[in-house]
């Protein structure tokens, strides 16, 4: 009898566990931290190119006032999808040089999670869905620039990923972002396919596979997995599994520096867009870098085009007069639900969330590095400013 009452105690509170959880994080103390989130590419109100930053800061109980929580489809600057087709643009575009100053006085962090834009094609759904078309919106601006500056000035936490500086932003506001923190795109970027194979893999870029036609005498001889390089002169470079790579997957390495502070794994693999960058090594630390498995073959295809073996994922610059963060990949672009987010110890069920079978998934992208880098990055953001 005895042992039926413990087992049934046993259970209740086995399934009482979320309730548990759930009060854990209510009873959290709420933290103001005050996130500038600038986004230019939400084609729908999950916003999920931004939902990854949302998730954390809800999640570590940041709040954009005193009481109010951040909401991903609300809380940023960029382009607002609408219903029938219709859209706000509300970027800094819009901003005066002393709104930009004021608005960089109440900010305690600004993060650029994507600035490549919202195009015809993809907006309006089109039939040539892959293939290039008008921008609506997109690029870094000259006033993202003059905010960026100001951010520096007052030595505030600056983060910025993949492609805020690449296409479709112009070369001056390019050049202008490269002096400001050091650093410089290669014109090249790059992503993991699955499949090369056109009759299976229908997430193959229409413009991807018309390039590579268009410089090698309209030939496509890929099936396998493998990476795809492109660069701003809409030269492609393909690697197949097999033919170029040991390993088909790009795979982030990281220093002990991003172990040790940043909770980072030794290795992971990551299968979503990337930049290929160049930064000035006297101005920025690289704390985690991508490691391309290729063979004799696909070495000297890279070589050819001048494209890096091995390359930066996080640069860093953290000292006295700024601090500065670029992940050199979409990193907050991950399809994570925000309903996880209001559960404090939600890590620890975090193998429920993603199938490590599965090479395309970025859940566990999210979970084992994203997740715990951002909560350390801001935790250390906090502790400087007190």
């Amino acid at each position: 009898m005895f042992k039926r009452r413990l087992l049934f105690a046993l259970l209740i509170a086995i399934l009482l566990i979320p309730l548990w959880m759930w009060l854990w994080w209510l009873l959290t103390p709420k933290t103001k931290l005050v996130v500038a989130i600038i986004d230019k590419t939400v084609l729908s109100p999950k916003a999920q190119e931004h939902s990854s930053i949302t998730w954390v800061l809800n999640n570590n109980r940041f709040t954009k006032t005193p009481t109010q929580e951040y909401d991903a489809s609300h809380d940023y600057f960029g382009f607002f999808p609408g219903d029938k087709k219709k859209y706000t643009i509300k970027g800094l575009e819009r901003f005066s040089s002393a709104q930009l100053n004021k608005l960089s006085s109440d900010a305690d962090v600004v993060y650029f999670t994507d600035t490549y834009g919202v195009y015809e094609n993809e907006w309006y759904g089109k039939s040539d869905i892959g293939g290039r078309s008008q921008i609506i919106y997109g690029g870094l601006s000259s006033q993202d620039n003059e905010f960026l500056k100001d951010m520096k000035e007052r030595h505030k936490l600056i983060l910025a990923e993949f492609n805020t500086f690449g296409s479709p932003t112009n070369v001056g506001n390019r050049v202008t972002f490269e002096n400001l923190f050091g650093m410089h795109w290669s014109g090249w970027m790059a992503r993991y396919f699955v499949s090369f194979d056109t009759t299976k893999n229908k997430d193959l870029p229409k413009w991807l596979i018309r390039d590579y036609k268009n410089e090698n005498d309209n030939k496509w001889p890929f099936h396998r997995a493998g990476i795809a390089f492109v660069n701003d002169r809409d030269q492609v470079v393909v690697l197949e599994d097999s033919t170029h790579l040991t390993d088909p997957m790009p795979h982030i390495i990281s220093s002990g520096y991003g172990r040790n502070n940043l909770s980072l794994p030794e290795n992971i693999k990551y299968s979503f867009w990337i930049d290929v960058i160049n930064p000035e090594l006297s101005i920025n630390h690289v704390v985690s870098r991508y490691d391309i498995s290729v063979n004799k073959k696909g070495a000297e295809e890279l070589k050819k085009y001048d494209i890096p073996r091995t390359f930066p994922a996080i640069i860093m610059h953290n000292d006295k007069d700024y601090r500065f963060y670029y992940f050199s990949g979409d990193f907050s672009d991950n399809p994570i639900g925000m309903g996880s987010s209001y559960f404090k110890g939600i890590a620890a069920f975090k193998w429920l969330y993603y199938n490590s079978e599965d090479p395309t998934e970025r859940g566990g992208f999210f979970w084992n590095f994203y997740r715990p880098m951002m909560q350390n990055i801001l935790r250390e953001n906090m502790v400087d400013n007190k």
